[in-house]
């Protein structure tokens, strides 16, 4: 801040340019909503401050002294330019518009985010959608985001979450060539014997244990086999061609199992968990183009 302008001078100087403006105590204190008297003492400390007077009065008049004149044709303008800068940022409180910073997971950007972008930007077509596109599980105050798509499991509880979607399940399943060429296992330990697919979380260096459940609990099993990946896509193409069984989630499977490419196994092992959600920080007020932003991906996943 000017070490010069400090508290209340500069409703002091606001209240000077009001009336060198219209000319009139009693119109300008109309203007500010206060009384004549109260803007009166406004001036008289303003020139106090200053040491010199700004304003001619008389009993039918007011009219700007030379240096008066000169601190209103500096002033004028900069009040404006303080008046248009913070009505362009009152805008952004009704105007669904700006930017609004996405981490998604890739399963959920393609299922969710990438078939619904022509129809919201033809919606909103002010708002700007900045995503990243990524498994990691970030920290979205420090990279800076407004909302992050994660499955439901790994959403932190001090962050309030959206539902977008129904519960998944995980599911182990091979292509119909590869279950041909070595059976199908009939229980979570028979994997052992499997050639598996398996992903790690993008950050970490261990791949991802499958997990199942039976009789109320969950378990897991560390499996093996010749490929492991950090890209969901990459497993299941590579499922589907036969190298061996990957774990993938029911959203994952719908398209290649209705397509006869891959049949889900061990089925009596799965279990419901939460899908996927929309997150994003605790805060006072939520920008309208983010409030956009989840009611038309609300909207799409419910179709």
């Amino acid at each position: 801040m000017d070490p010069h302008i400090q508290g209340q001078e500069y409703a002091q100087l606001r209240a000077f340019v009001a009336v060198a403006q219209l000319a009139s105590f009693s119109r300008a204190a109309e203007q500010l909503g206060i009384s004549p008297s109260a803007l009166s003492q406004t001036i008289r400390l303003l020139e106090e401050r200053l040491g010199v007077r700004l304003l001619n009065r008389t009993t039918r008049s007011v009219a700007p002294t030379p240096a008066g004149g000169a601190l209103l044709a500096r002033l004028a303008p900069a009040m404006g330019e303080i008046a248009a800068a913070v009505g362009a940022v009152g805008r952004f409180r009704s105007a669904a518009a700006g930017t609004v910073r996405l981490h998604s997971s890739r399963l959920a950007s393609a299922v969710f985010v990438e078939p619904m972008l022509a129809s919201f930007h033809a919606a909103y077509p002010d708002i700007v959608l900045d995503l990243t596109i990524d498994d990691a599980v970030v920290d979205m105050v420090a990279g800076g985001y407004d909302a992050a798509i994660r499955p439901g499991e790994v959403i932190e509880k001090d962050l309030i979450a959206v539902r977008i979607g129904p519960d998944h399940r995980q599911l182990a399943a091979a292509s119909p060539a590869y279950l041909a060429a070595h059976g199908a296992p009939e229980a979570p330990a028979d994997l052992h014997q499997h050639h598996c697919l398996r992903w790690r979380w993008s950050g970490r260096a261990t791949p991802y244990n499958w997990e199942f459940y039976k009789d109320g609990a969950w378990f897991e099993v560390a499996v093996d086999g010749p490929l492991i990946v950090n890209e969901r896509s990459a497993m299941l193409r590579a499922a589907i061609d036969g190298l061996g069984i990957g774990f993938f989630t029911s959203l994952e499977l719908a398209g290649p199992v209705s397509e006869g490419r891959l049949t889900p196994l061990l089925e009596a092992w799965t279990h419901p968990y939460p899908g996927y959600a929309i997150c994003y920080p605790r805060q006072r007020q939520m920008a309208p183009a983010l409030r956009a932003f989840i009611d038309a991906l609300r909207a799409f996943a419910d179709q």
